[in-house]
């Protein structure tokens, strides 16, 4: 996990988890700026990360730099309510956001379009 490694600053980040060939969303969440080394070790949903990828080794980050802290806000709740990843924690908007299963990720189909 060393090759994560930190420094980052204004990102938001998505941690999957690596079974075969399919990557599960189970945590997104954002950052202002760190440099701790262990800013992943020490996240308060690492076991869960760990629980659900089973060795550290089937762990991935995805990092999205952001500037603007509102934008970077908006965007972990959105995927939150719509992927609903197992290790995010209940939010102040919603009753409970976790399941009880890790889906994979799918590409969303296109919407169609409206008719009057």
């Amino acid at each position: 996990m060393s090759e994560w490694g930190p420094p980052m600053d204004r990102v938001a980040y998505i941690i999957f988890s690596k079974n075969k060939d399919v990557f599960n969303m189970i945590y997104v969440a954002e950052s202002d700026k760190t440099e701790a080394q262990d800013f992943f070790t020490k996240n308060d949903q690492f076991k869960c990360w760990l629980s659900y990828a089973g060795k550290k080794e089937n762990l991935y980050l995805s990092i999205y730099p952001m500037w603007e802290s509102s934008e970077r806000n908006q965007l972990v709740k959105k995927i939150i309510a719509r992927y609903k990843p197992i290790c995010n924690e209940v939010n102040e908007d919603s009753q409970n956001t976790s399941t009880s299963t890790s889906q994979p990720i799918e590409p969303e189909p296109e919407p169609e379009p409206e008719q009057d």
